[in-house]
């Protein structure tokens, strides 16, 4: 079985976590209601992808994860 013939250092170790960060999530704003929603994904709170209305929304969502709503399901 391997073994390290020297000691890794500290600045090694380091450098080599330095891509281990986690990246905060990227938001992007609707064209249609210009609240924050995930790229490239539906707005939940108007229901527009596009400039087009692809779903519709019952209620008003403020936050990600309200409602039990899912795609597809009904």
């Amino acid at each position: 079985m391997p073994v390290p013939k020297f000691r890794t250092s500290a600045s090694k170790r380091d450098m080599r976590r330095s891509h281990h960060a986690l990246k905060s999530s990227s938001l992007s704003s609707c064209n249609n209601c210009a609240n924050m929603h995930r790229p490239h994904q539906v707005c939940p709170s108007c229901g527009f992808y596009k400039g087009k209305q692809v779903m519709e929304v019952s209620g008003s969502q403020e936050s990600f994860g309200e409602g039990s709503e899912k795609f597809g399901s009904e």
